[in-house]
């Protein structure tokens, strides 16, 4: 809702009014399982396809990385907004405590996320790693009653809710982020008004770095159920991408560390060939073990 509203304020500097629609999509609706247990790619995303299909609504907003990589033909991501800040943060129950490493011997820690729960596993094994679900109001209630000692969350989300708490930034080489994390996009089907009026929205930097992350997310193949990170940084011509695939547990992982010329290279070329390299470096074993363990959904 904050991130239709922010393009809806967007939108409106330009002259454009909106009316908002609200679409509950399952990924909304059964807040009692993780993630990786609901059946199907992207369940904050398939009912709002439909409904722009049939006309019903023109523009549709969404968390990038909540996005599945194949998608409709019909559809485009007209407009990716400038990213916001792509890093994990942990909040602490106590709020005294300033680093993962001061966290208690045992101590719980909710989240929902494949890939932080590997990530928290590789750094702290002896941590309890749960799942947590709800919108951000819902995840910080949670930890304020006691229900976990800590909760990792995107740091983007509560800036753009613009929620005042102590929090610790988990460092971005050991916690790289998903794909496409902190950026809102539009969607609109190709060739209407709608493309083209939201298409002014686009930040062209950002656009290249989702797009990179993107390519190498698509090229590993495996869904929301594979621990995997991949975070591009665009800056002075060429883009640092920082890549990893992890097993459930953490011990076991594969990573690459590159930089990509934009003006020389290929650089979603690269991306893909910086996928298939992760792939045949173990990171297929990998993304097999989790999709075994879970199905692939």
């Amino acid at each position: 809702m904050r991130q239709t509203q922010i393009v809806q304020e967007k939108l409106l500097s330009l002259g454009i009014e909106t009316e908002r629609t609200l679409v509950k999509t399952s990924g909304d609706v059964f807040l009692d399982k993780p993630l990786h247990q609901l059946t199907g790619f992207g369940v904050f995303v398939a009912e709002i396809d439909e409904r722009m299909l049939s006309g019903e609504i023109d523009l549709a907003v969404h968390s990038m990385k909540d996005l599945p990589t194949k998608r409709p033909e019909e559809l485009t991501i007209s407009a990716i907004l400038k990213r916001d800040s792509p890093y994990d943060i942990m909040l602490c129950r106590d709020g005294s405590t300033k680093s993962l490493e001061e966290l208690k011997e045992g101590a719980t820690v909710g989240t929902s996320s494949m890939r932080r729960t590997a990530q928290l596993r590789r750094a702290r094994p002896d941590l309890l790693i749960t799942n947590l679900r709800g919108n951000l109001q819902t995840r910080l209630r949670k930890l304020d009653q006691g229900d976990y000692d800590a909760i990792v969350l995107a740091k983007a989300g509560l800036e753009r809710m613009d929620l005042k708490r102590d929090y610790v930034r988990l460092d971005g080489e050991r916690f790289v982020p998903s794909a496409n994390q902190g950026t809102i996009i539009v969607v609109a089907k190709k060739g209407s008004k709608a493309e083209f009026y939201s298409r002014s929205l686009d930040d062209a930097p950002t656009r290249t770095e989702t797009m990179i992350e993107r390519k190498i997310l698509e090229t590993v193949g495996g869904g929301c159920v594979v621990p995997m990170a991949v975070h591009a940084a665009v800056s002075n011509g060429q883009a640092r991408v920082l890549t990893e695939v992890l097993s459930l547990d953490g011990k076991r992982f594969v990573r690459l560390d590159e930089n990509i010329s934009l003006h020389e290279d290929d650089p979603f070329g690269r991306a893909e060939d910086m996928g298939r390299r992760l792939m045949k470096m173990g990171g297929r074993e990998l993304v097999d073990e989790a999709v075994k363990e879970f199905g692939a959904r």
